[in-house]
């Protein structure tokens, strides 16, 4: 895969993409979210692939947030559709993969840029991480799915209190409110990505696939979780994997996933 504005790079069954745009400080423009959204929709496609890392370039921003030169004379009609489209192509396309994505989250992630990392299944984040939803300041509010997600992650008090205050906060208080799992020096950041995207890797992309489902499904106002769970539970029953996994407990073997 060619791109102008991405890197893809995979070793063994572990893919990860980086955000190149390093004097913009990995900004999102229109034409890098139509490159990652192919990036992921080729990796989501390739069964070789079992867990995609996402970080971005240099050590000093993630994402710094959206490219404000582009949109800085949107009308609300233009506004609107530019919500709808990086929503559909981006931010909901990743949170409803059925590849898992971790978001190394290396310095500034801010408004797109912290949208982008909560859409993933998880965020790991170097010491020196700084995040926040500042678009209040501009006059605007989150478009890329921020007021919704974050008060999924820290609860709606401290999501009203990041989003009204337009203020960033650091790595450790983004761990003690639950917005990412760890918090590791820069230089170990990726190389535990690694460590947990290969443990997920031993177990079975097939009810990995079933569980981000249900899982969303919990979250969504027109779906009842439970019964998605239900029903994706059942249906791990018609799998070979199921029979692998079940199979190699009984023989107290290691289960061969394919």
């Amino acid at each position: 895969m060619n791109f102008n504005n991405i890197l893809v790079n995979q070793q063994e069954n572990i893919a990860t993409i980086t955000i190149n745009r390093p004097k913009k400080l990995n900004a999102l423009n229109r034409d890098t979210i139509v490159e990652l959204h192919e990036a992921f929709k080729t990796l989501g496609k390739d069964a070789s692939v079992k867990v995609i890392i996402i970080t971005g370039s240099g050590d000093k921003a993630f994402v710094a947030g959206a490219d404000i030169a582009e949109f800085s004379n949107f009308s609300v009609k233009d506004g609107s559709k530019l919500a709808l489209k990086g929503q559909k192509k981006l931010f909901n396309y990743i949170e409803n993969l059925s590849t898992p994505v971790i978001a190394a989250v290396n310095g500034f992630a801010l408004g797109g840029g912290l949208e982008l990392a909560m859409a993933c299944h998880f965020r790991v984040a170097s010491e020196n991480a700084k995040m926040g939803l500042p678009e209040v300041s501009l006059g605007v509010i989150p478009g890329y799915g921020g007021t919704q997600r974050l008060p999924q992650l820290v609860g709606k008090g401290r999501a009203n209190e990041m989003i009204m205050t337009a203020g960033m906060i650091d790595a450790q208080k983004a761990l003690t409110i639950g917005l990412v799992n760890y918090v590791v020096r820069q230089e170990e950041l990726v190389p535990l990505c690694e460590k947990l995207a290969s443990k997920i890797s031993n177990n079975s992309s097939v009810a990995i696939s079933y569980a981000i489902k249900a899982i969303n499904a919990g979250f969504s106002s027109d779906t009842d979780g439970f019964k998605e769970e239900i029903k994706a539970f059942g249906d791990c029953f018609g799998t070979s994997d199921f029979k692998e996994g079940t199979t190699a407990f009984l023989e107290k073997r290691k289960a061969n996933f394919e």
